[in-house]
């Protein structure tokens, strides 16, 4: 994955993410004036100090555990290795903090890659802060990338999205540059017109939008969630009716009329009563008696296709 060492525009914490890179403490070197034409010892000892309180001396335990078998001793001395580099491992989680995830998690991931830097070390290769500080960085970097996405998109994806965001802003470095064409991102990254799209879709998926945030600032102002569809509810009304269809014709023809004038023409049971001739009581037990029978065939139907599905014929 391409990843980008320039300076990152604020209030944008996934850019920000892969644009941390550590200062390596062989790097930082102590001031010296012209002036001074003698150093006393103590100034001689203050500039072999190491830049950092937490980063102490441990090249002679590292020896021992590479010499060490799998064992008690083995295991007590890399916990001792552990608990002497831990600081400088809270201290590169730090420089991740208010990017979205709280300081605790990440001094546990930064802990996990000094476990990893421990394991991997080879004490005869240089000094062990040389290999654990690009390994730490690069555990808490993989977190943001595997698990602080809002939504989940693939490792092709990510990368799509990175050459795009990095691409779109050399771009428009300059001042009053216009907004770099997909065709002008294409031809500055090497990519197809198709792979620049994906990757611009992709910038709007690390984080998400609220269900509660407003949309308009209006007076009849609305949120997101009131621009989303619900359920309709005569997807049911549709389901019921056609099962209901099979049980209506097998009724007797008097039973389908008086079902028909009721709910259909909306008449009364005592006008359908003296169309008729009979008592509206028997109407009313006539409805009540075709309705359940309907009802009674429909559910039944229903349980028999749920008891012919695969589970009960593996049965």
């Amino acid at each position: 994955m391409l990843i980008d060492m320039s300076t990152s525009r604020p209030g944008a914490p996934e850019d920000q993410i892969v644009d941390s890179t550590p200062d390596h403490p062989a790097d930082r070197t102590t001031d010296q004036t012209n002036e001074q034409t003698a150093q006393q010892p103590a100034d001689r000892a203050a500039a072999t100090r190491r830049p950092h309180d937490d980063a102490p001396d441990t090249a002679a335990l590292f020896r021992r555990l590479a010499d060490l078998p799998d064992g008690p001793e083995r295991d007590g001395a890399r916990d001792e290795l552990v608990t002497a580099w831990l600081p400088m491992a809270h201290r590169i989680a730090g420089r991740f903090r208010d990017r979205g995830e709280s300081i605790e998690d990440l001094r546990q991931v930064a802990a996990l890659g000094l476990v990893k830097a421990i394991d991997r070390f080879d004490p005869d290769r240089g000094a062990f802060e040389s290999y654990a500080v690009p390994t730490i960085t690069g555990e808490v970097k993989r977190h943001f990338r595997d698990r602080m996405w809002a939504l989940r998109v693939p490792r092709r994806v990510q990368e799509l999205r990175n050459k795009v965001r990095v691409a779109r802003r050399e771009l428009t470095q300059n001042p009053g540059s216009p907004e770099p064409s997909v065709a002008a991102v294409a031809a500055h990254t090497g990519l197809t017109e198709d792979e620049v799209n994906t990757g611009m879709e992709a910038l709007d998926s690390f984080s998400t939008l609220s269900l509660d945030a407003e949309m308009s600032t209006g007076a009849d102002g609305y949120s997101l969630a009131d621009t989303l569809g619900a359920a309709d509810s005569s997807y049911d009304v549709v389901v019921d009716r056609e099962s209901a269809k099979e049980g209506l014709r097998r009724l007797p023809e008097r039973e389908r009329a008086i079902l028909y004038m009721r709910f259909f023409e909306d008449m009364t049971q005592s006008r359908i009563a003296d169309r008729l001739g009979i008592s509206q009581m028997h109407v009313s037990r006539l409805i009540s008696r075709s309705c359940a029978r309907v009802r009674d065939e429909v559910l039944a139907e229903r349980a028999g296709r749920r008891g012919k599905g695969p589970g009960a014929a593996a049965s």
